[in-house]
Parts: structure tokens; C-alpha cells; sequence
């Protein structure tokens, strides 16, 4: 009997979604793989990133940037199968993913199992990420190319095992979400190479000392007197070397009673407030000590300053108005010299050694850093014809050229020229940008002496035998040239090693 005549027409196949294609699988699996990263990281960053910024840079543009490229693959992959589709209908399609065809379900499984493979990846790619964002390499070597002279300086800094995020950032909610908002300016001025050169300074957005180091350091921890050596040589053809030794009065005052000495400036009973004129903060007219008990203020001006300073422009003194350059020192190129001499790496044997070597690292002709070590060969060579000196050449070329390498980046065009540093008061105005004698209040009061005595008291100075005699109740500083005229400071005629 034949079989009845069917009354309805067969369902027609279910076309196929356009995304079923190979483009738009690799793409999803991209797009899974950068979403999984944005959360994994987004979670650590929330959890236990509060000090790292620059995790951000991965965590909300990294990771969404192979978010969206898998996106894109997704839709681009649909849209190239449709026009396939529609210009090749008479081909087979070998884009499309077929699961009843035994070749492309083997090709299904290998690719699953990569896919796996990448997703778990990330998974540890994102761990590794978090921990390598932290490090000082990242800040120092990736991120911030453009600063290799920050960096180079903080490896031979006091704070070279204290991450940058401890300084740079610090703590807090608020601060980490400027430290992100900064990072990814910074990261935007890298790639488009329009960065300061030099990096400017002072960072405006550096946290508040007490915040950052603080905690590490504390001015109300009693510290006394600390003696200090500073050894130095005189540019004369003998290179002779001139010691003073010093007691740096850091407290002078006993445990438990108000601090006096150098950090008296960030006692808690009085404030200290002053104006700077210059984005370096170098030059200060008008200042402003407060009794916070009592309420009472003294202001303290130059004669040449009239008016009042704009309120937002008055800093409240703290640790880093002294130690402005806590990890990145650039030493000047006398003090530089003089380290190498008193090691005894540079010989002193060499005539004027000191002057010829400062002289060859900061000659006009070297504007970059290639052919400085050279131009520095060149320039000692030339100075040193004498044959008895041969055995001492080569030796001094090699520390000059060392010295210059990790001091002056003329690329950057940062030494210590640009950055002032102001601990002390030698080559840079330091602390007579306010103890100069010339800050005076209305009733003509001047603010505390600027005598040597006031800050450290000289036991020793000189040389040789003149070292071993310690004087207790402190000498009076004999310059070795000769006494300078009063009215100078000592900023006035050094400056690091440039003739002015």
C-alpha cells in the first residue's frame, strides 16, 4: 500500500546565525578572556591595590581594550559570513562552524581546549600583572622611561628599598583615585612624547608629608645631635682636602618638651606657614609663624614685599620643604668629584684633578648623553700630556665618565642645575630662603639668627692633625679661601661647579 500523501509541507531548516563562524569564536573567546581579566583585576585593585595606580592603566584600558577588540572580531566575523553568504551561496562555507562534521567537531575540541588554555592564562597573566605594576621597575624602567634620571638616582638614594607608591601615593581612597587620574595622564604624554623635559618639580599633587613619611619617620622621635663629616677638596693644583665635622642640631630641646632645633620647623605648637614668588619654591618674601595654643601670628617679610599673598598660594611648611629631594638626589658636580676623591677611587695624584674632572663633565659641547663619555676622554686626555701621569689617566677618565653617566642626563636635560636641593645652604639658597637676616616683621623683628651655631656647631675643621683636636663648645667656620664678604651667602659663589 503506498504511503498516504503528506497534507503539510516539511518545516523549512532553521537558518543559521551569521555568528556561527570561526572569526566571531575567536573573537568571543578574546572578549571572555579580556572581561574575566577587567574583573579579576578590577576585584584585586579594589581589595588590595590601594597603592598601586598603575594597576588601573591595565585594569580600565588594558583589559577593556582586548574586550572590545573581541568584540570587534565578534561583529566583524558575522558581517564578513553574511557578505560570504550573499556573493559565494553556491560554495561551501568553510568559515561556518558545522557540529555534524566530524573534521571541524575534532577542530571544536582542540580549539575548546585552547580557549581554556587562555582564559586560564589570563587568569595568571592578571595576577602577574598586579604584582609587576607595583614594582619599582615598572615605574622606573616601563612606565616612565622618560624619567631613567629619577630612576637611576633613586637606586643610589637613601630610599631605594621603599617602593615609589609608598612616596607617590601613599594610602587612602581619595589619593588612589588621583594617583589613577595622574597615572593615565602621564601614560598619555609618554606615548605622545610631549613630556617636560625636565620633569617638573615640585610634584604638585605629592601627598602631605605626614601622610607618606611619616610613616617611617616622626620629628617627635628625639633624635639629639647627629654628627656629620663633610670632606672636601679645594680646586688647586694639590687637590687639598678640607674636613669640617659638625653636630647637626636635629632636637635641641629634651624628650617631652617642645622641639627646638632644625625640626623645630614642624613643631606641633606652632605652625609654620610662607610664600614662594617661583614655581621652585627657591625664593620666599613673606612667611608666617602661628602659636596654635594661643592664636597669635607673627608675619615675617622682605622690605621689597608689599600687600599680602594670595591666600591659595600659602604653603603650611612640612618635612619635604627641607628634604625636598629625599630619593632623588642629583649631586652637584663638585660633590660628585669630591665623593670619588675621599673613596679614593680618583686619584688624587692627578693636578687639579678635581677642577679638570668637574670641568670635562659639564663642558658647553656636550648636549647628549651620546658621545658625552667621549668628549669627557677627549677633554682629560688633552689636560693630562705630562707621560709620568699615564699609569693615572686611564683610571680617572673611567670614574669622570662613570660619575657623569648617573649625575647629568643632558638627553632629559636634568642635573642638579634644574633641581635645587635644599638641606643646607652651600649651593643652594636652602635654609636662607628664610634665615637671611632680611625677613623682619613690622616691629622690625627679624627672624632667628642665620649664624653657623644656630643649626650645627663646628668641632673640627680643617685637615690632618687639626681633625683630631674636637672642640666642645664649637669653632667659628674658617673658610679656607680666605673670609667672604658678610653680605654674600654661600649660594652666592658656589654653585655645584658651573662658572658664573
Amino acid at each position: 500500500m503506498p504511503d498516504p500523501i503528506p497534507t503539510t509541507a516539511p518545516a523549512a531548516a532553521k537558518p543559521r546565525s551569521n555568528f556561527n563562524n570561526w572569526i566571531s569564536a575567536i573573537g568571543g573567546v578574546i572578549a571572555a578572556g579580556g572581561l574575566f581579566s577587567f574583573f579579576f583585576l578590577a576585584w584585586m585593585d579594589l581589595v588590595k591595590g590601594d597603592k598601586n595606580p598603575y594597576l588601573g592603566i591595565f585594569t580600565y584600558i588594558v583589559a577593556p581594550g582586548f574586550l572590545i577588540a573581541g568584540l570587534v572580531m565578534v561583529f566583524f566575523g558575522a558581517w564578513a559570513q553574511r557578505r560570504w553568504e550573499i556573493k559565494h551561496a553556491a560554495m561551501p562555507d568553510k568559515w561556518r562552524l558545522d557540529f555534524s562534521n566530524r573534521q571541524q567537531r575534532q577542530r571544536l575540541v582542540a580549539f575548546g581546549a585552547g580557549a581554556a588554555l587562555f582564559i586560564g592564562l589570563s587568569a595568571f597573566g592578571s595576577f602577574q600583572t598586579f604584582h609587576y605594576a607595583e614594582s619599582t621597575q615598572f615605574c622606573g624602567q616601563v612606565c616612565h622611561t622618560a624619567m631613567n634620571p629619577e630612576f637611576v638616582t633613586y637606586q643610589r638614594g637613601a630610599h631605594a628599598r621603599v617602593a615609589c607608591v609608598e612616596c607617590h601615593v601613599g594610602s587612602g581612597a581619595e589619593h588612589f583615585i588621583k594617583a589613577k587620574i595622574n597615572g593615565t595622564h602621564q601614560l598619555i604624554a609618554t606615548i605622545l612624547d610631549n613630556y617636560n623635559r625636565p620633569i617638573d618639580t615640585p610634584v604638585k599633587n605629592l601627598r602631605p608629608a605626614q601622610d607618606t613619611c611619616e610613616k617611617c619617620h616622626w620629628p617627635e622621635k628625639f633624635a639629639g645631635n647627629i654628627q656629620v663629616d663633610y670632606e672636601h677638596f679645594l680646586s688647586d693644583k694639590k687637590n687639598t682636602s678640607y674636613t669640617a665635622r659638625m653636630l647637626l642640631h636635629v632636637n635641641k630641646s629634651s624628650p617631652g618638651s617642645p622641639l627646638g632645633g632644625i625640626h623645630w620647623h614642624v613643631n606641633t605648637t606652632e605652625r609654620v606657614e610662607y610664600y614662594a614668588i617661583d614655581e621652585k619654591r627657591q625664593d620666599i618674601p613673606w612667611m608666617r609663624v602661628t602659636n596654635v595654643k594661643t592664636g597669635v601670628a607673627k608675619v615675617f617679610r622682605v622690605d621689597s614685599f608689599k600687600g599680602e599673598p594670595p591666600a591659595d598660594r600659602i604653603r603650611v611648611m612640612d618635612c619635604i620643604d627641607c628634604h625636598n629631594r629625599p630619593s632623588h638626589v642629583f649631586p652637584t658636580a663638585n660633590d660628585a668629584v669630591e665623593k670619588s676623591l675621599a673613596a679614593g677611587v680618583l686619584s688624587t695624584k692627578l693636578p687639579n684633578i678635581k677642577r679638570v674632572a668637574v670641568q670635562a663633565m659639564t663642558q658647553k659641547e656636550i648636549t647628549s648623553e651620546a658621545g658625552a663619555a667621549q668628549k669627557i676622554a677627549d677633554f682629560m686626555r688633552a689636560k693630562y700630556t705630562d707621560p709620568a701621569l699615564g699609569a693615572e689617566v686611564p683610571g680617572a677618565i673611567a670614574e669622570v665618565q662613570k660619575i657623569f653617566a648617573v649625575s647629568i642626563f643632558p638627553d632629559r636635560k636634568a642635573d642638579w642645575r634644574v633641581y635645587p636641593n635644599n638641606i643646607g645652604h652651600k649651593d643652594w639658597p636652602g635654609c636662607f630662603r628664610c634665615h637671611d637676616d632680611k625677613h623682619k616683621t613690622a616691629t622690625n623683628e627679624k627672624v632667628r639668627s642665620s649664624d653657623c651655631n644656630s643649626c650645627h656647631v663646628i668641632i673640627a675643621q680643617g685637615k690632618g692633625a687639626e681633625l683630631e683636636t674636637l672642640s666642645a663648645k664649637g669653632l667659628k667656620f674658617k673658610h679656607p679661601d680666605g673670609e667672604p664678604d658678610a653680605e654674600l651667602s654661600c649660594s652666592d659663589c658656589h654653585n655645584g661647579g658651573i662658572q658664573k
